[in-house]
């Protein structure tokens, strides 16, 4: 989806509902705004499960977010090519990292 919004989630809600629709299916969230819509209608095989505020270190996103915080941050880039090549080439650095840990 392009943005994210309650509009796109619900959508995934719907979508996300349809398949295995006689599953029940819980959904971990972190508090995003969207997230807590009161337009959104949770379909009845669905239920969310929130982080609780703060909690960075629950969610899997911040744990890899954290690697690219502090080297993108204040940085002025030319071109998406730029962009897109920091993040190849951290990308990179993470899988040799992980590699190196588990050998």
């Amino acid at each position: 989806m392009p943005i994210c919004n309650a509009e796109n989630f619900q959508l995934f809600l719907n979508e996300f509902s349809l398949n295995k629709p006689n599953e029940f299916k819980i959904i971990v969230l972190d508090n995003g705004a969207f997230h807590n819509a009161k337009s959104l209608i949770i379909p009845n095989n669905i239920t969310h499960l929130f982080l609780p505020p703060y909690s960075p270190e629950l969610n899997p996103a911040e744990k890899v977010w954290k690697h690219f915080k502090r080297k993108f941050t204040n940085k002025c880039y030319k071109t998406l090519d730029e962009i897109s090549n920091f993040f190849t080439e951290t990308i990179r650095t993470l899988k040799c990292r992980k590699h190196q840990i588990y050998l």
